[in-house]
């Protein structure tokens, strides 16, 4: 999955690990590290915690914004605004990010033993157009060239970013999330115009896997260990995910038709990663670990997978976790590592 000297060999995953989709609550970063790398020691995979509440620049758009190369935004009362020069919304983004970087340093470093990966996130190039304005407050989605620039934009601006990561946690695998919330209405067509008469029209398909093309291919050359493509389960668009290259899909199991089994079941017979949001925290009792686990193994047995071939997958929330408590959320957390477990069991017969 791996090509070129400049990509490092990704380490074989043996067994269910957990991980969670990013959004946290609160808005402390020390924290959330704390909490975050406490719960998901090795094997699981600790991840850098986006934390909205901190306001302007600390959500996910913003965040991903300001790693752009050579482009720039700002806040509209309409949303995030490409520009011609950064103003305080791009310096506050990009402070939020680094005094976030620091501090997984700073705890990351005065761990007895660091875990062996981390996770970041970032907003795919199909959503950052479609939540991005021009200067004439239309969304960027709507212009070719635009969006063809922001996908060439972001892939240059993704190594700088995995430099820091890496240089926070030396030695750790740097996994990378790509978030497209809003593939499905990219796909079909149904974004409103910025007047909200019509519909900005579908991009088509072979765009969409180029797109995605350009910035797996500058986080694998930035030493991204794993890629994965993070999307709603509603009109999933897996075969052009696994056509662009990724190393895995990240998807809602909730409500997963079969014939979106079969497919991500052929994903995992070709050898790619499946990370299932398998723990819906929505309400306000988490579900039991046993209830949990039978949700993954009940279609996983139907479709013939072998049990060992479990270890393809990480379990994750169903949702980001910025709407719970922090100690909810860290219930999430704990409860997700005994689904693990749990998976394991029945992986080892």
């Amino acid at each position: 999955m791996h090509r070129g000297a400049s990509t490092p060999a990704t380490a074989p995953q043996r067994e269910v690990t957990a991980t969670a989709l990013g959004p946290w609550p609160g808005e402390d970063p020390v924290e959330a590290a704390r909490i975050i790398r406490g719960e998901l020691g090795s094997p699981h995979l600790p991840f850098l915690a986006e934390l909205p509440d901190r306001g302007v620049g600390s959500d996910a758009l913003g965040r991903t914004a300001c790693l752009l190369e050579e482009l720039a935004v700002d806040v509209q009362p309409y949303g995030w605004r490409l520009v011609d020069r950064p103003g305080k919304d791009f310096r506050r983004a990009a402070s939020a990010l680094a005094t976030d970087i620091n501090v997984l340093a700073d705890v990351a470093g005065a761990e007895e033993k660091s875990a062996a990966e981390i996770k970041i996130q970032l907003v795919g190039p199909l959503s950052l157009a479609a939540g991005l304005h021009l200067h004439n407050g239309e969304r960027a989605l709507i212009d070719y060239g635009a969006r063809r620039d922001l996908a060439a934009s972001l892939a240059a601006g993704v190594g700088d970013y995995l430099a820091r990561v890496s240089a926070a946690v030396p030695g750790a695998r740097v996994v990378v999330q790509v978030d497209e919330p809003d593939i499905a209405a990219v796909l079909a067509g149904t974004i409103p115009t910025s007047s909200g008469y019509r519909t900005l029209r579908a991009v088509p398909s072979s765009e969409v896997r180029e797109s995605w093309r350009v910035v797996l291919d500058a986080l694998r050359a930035a030493g991204a260990a794993e890629t994965v493509i993070s999307v709603p389960e509603v009109e999933a668009p897996f075969e052009q995910i696994l056509a662009a290259g990724a190393d895995g899909i990240a998807v809602p199991l909730k409500a997963l038709t079969s014939r979106q089994w079969e497919h991500l079941a052929g994903a995992v017979e070709s050898g790619k990663n499946l990370w299932i949001g398998a723990l819906d925290a929505a309400g306000g009792t988490l579900p039991k670990t046993a209830e949990s686990v039978e949700t993954v193994w009940r279609p996983w047995r139907q479709l013939g997978l072998p049990a060992l071939s479990l270890a393809a997958i990480r379990v994750t929330p169903s949702a980001g976790l910025a709407g719970r408590t922090p100690a909810q959320a860290t219930a999430v957390l704990g409860r997700l590592t005994q689904l693990a477990d749990g998976l394991n069991q029945l992986a080892q017969g």
